[in-house]
């Protein structure tokens, strides 16, 4: 994965240099533009400063992204994998008409205006991927990204799952919604490679790469 990395901060090599997405920082170094990843606006961005270290995100790679919201973790993916392909399902028309403004200038980026509980609706659109991304804050959200994984992830492929454990059940503690997830992932055939909290940017999160056990 290209990134550029400092002790307190990440970045993004810029696939459209001279531009910004959300107010970012720019740091040019070594000939290159990079975007300063903010881990208070991007759970990935969180997670990978706090240690996930196994997810397989390189150039080439497809990604399915389940609650795309207005792009700001979109646009660094778009950064990392200037030269494969990222689904964008997004159920607000406000949010995807501001994403579509976003995929204008980068063209691997293609938005869909879609429920991700519903993966069949969008099945003839969306190819066999890489990494499958969910952060959709939902009860439902286990079963969401479950549904999308076995449809659309490569058997070798990868799962990155963003839990927001008050979103499950605000009335049980985080602790024990995750460890609830994490059961019904390993019982439909999914086995956890990493999982990283993601305080202090993000309270009473989780992050999950999953892949297929069998």
């Amino acid at each position: 994965m290209e990134i550029y990395k400092t002790d307190k901060e990440i970045a993004t090599v810029n696939l459209v240099p001279g531009t910004r997405v959300y107010g970012e920082q720019i740091i040019n170094e070594n000939g290159k533009e990079y975007r300063v990843w903010n881990p208070h606006r991007s759970k990935l961005s969180a997670a990978l400063l706090n240690g996930l270290s196994k997810l397989e995100l390189n150039k080439d790679s497809t990604v399915l992204y389940l609650g795309a919201s207005t792009g700001t973790t979109v646009s660094h993916i778009s950064d990392i994998v200037k030269n494969g392909r990222i689904y964008a399902v997004e159920f607000s028309p406000v949010s995807l008409r501001k994403l579509s403004r976003l995929c204008k200038t980068r063209p691997n980026i293609a938005p869909l205006l879609n429920d991700a509980t519903k993966p069949k609706e969008y099945l003839n659109k969306v190819e066999k991927v890489d990494i499958v991304y969910c952060d959709v804050a939902q009860p439902s959200q286990t079963k969401l990204f479950m549904d999308n994984m076995d449809l659309f992830m490569k058997d070798d492929g990868q799962g990155v799952f963003m839990i927001k454990s008050r979103s499950i059940n605000v009335n049980i503690k985080p602790k024990t919604v995750f460890k609830e997830q994490e059961k019904i992932l390993k019982t439909n055939g999914f086995s956890i490679e990493e999982r990283v909290k993601l305080e202090p940017y993000e309270k009473d999160h989780i992050c999950l790469l999953v892949k297929k056990a069998f």
